[in-house]
């Protein structure tokens, strides 16, 4: 049976966040909100909870994962960025966007695409995702919660809660969450491409 936080969508309880850093550590598997909607999470480094995470949504290991980093900081440790491409994510982050790098030694194989060897970088623009990294202290790795055989990913905290109670150790209500996708982008190649229109204004990228 899982735990679930409800928290203040723009002044989130520090001991719960608190709560919710420990279970990370911990190896357990967390759902959370972003501005894209709610994602699954879990400690970049944990296998288990990888292998949970995927079970829970059905992927296989050729699922482009992705870092949730507090800010461009963390950048340079996980993957290979640019002065350039550095400028422009500066200049848009945090938002609705994801961008797709090269991924550095310090990224675990299994996180990687096996054929390009890229890692998604998001910084959401969420008050409870951002309290949560600030007392983490490292990305979280996370891939959208969306269900098998479904387009969308889950906007509602009680549905999730019928649904995944049993298979995840926290659930953190921020709130129903619209669909909003994120803006892809790739930085991975010697070209920038936006892959994916969404939320993100692509023009600065184009």
């Amino acid at each position: 049976m899982s735990q679930f936080f409800y928290v203040h969508p723009d002044n989130p309880q520090g001991r719960l966040m608190k709560q919710a850093t420990a279970i990370i550590q911990k190896g357990g598997v967390i759902v959370y909100p972003t501005d894209s909607g709610y994602a699954l999470g879990c400690h970049i480094g944990d296998k288990k909870a990888l292998d949970r995470i995927c079970k829970i949504r059905d992927i296989d290991k050729n699922h482009n994962f992705t870092l949730v980093c507090r800010d461009l900081s963390e950048l340079s440790e996980y993957t290979r960025i640019d002065n350039s491409a550095y400028r422009l994510l500066k200049s848009n982050t945090p938002g609705p966007y994801t961008f797709i790098f090269k991924g550095s030694k310090e990224v675990p194989k299994r996180l990687l695409n096996p054929k390009k060897k890229t890692i998604g970088i998001r910084v959401p623009d969420n008050a409870i995702v951002q309290a949560l990294l600030a007392e983490l202290q490292e990305p979280i790795m996370s891939t959208t919660l969306i269900m098998p055989g479904k387009e969308h990913a889950e906007y509602d905290p009680e549905h999730i809660r019928d649904i995944l109670e049993h298979e995840v150790d926290l659930i953190i209500n921020g709130g129903h969450l619209g669909e909003h996708p994120t803006t892809v982008v790739d930085f991975s190649d010697d070209e920038v491409s936006v892959i994916r229109v969404g939320e993100g204004d692509p023009s600065p990228f184009e």
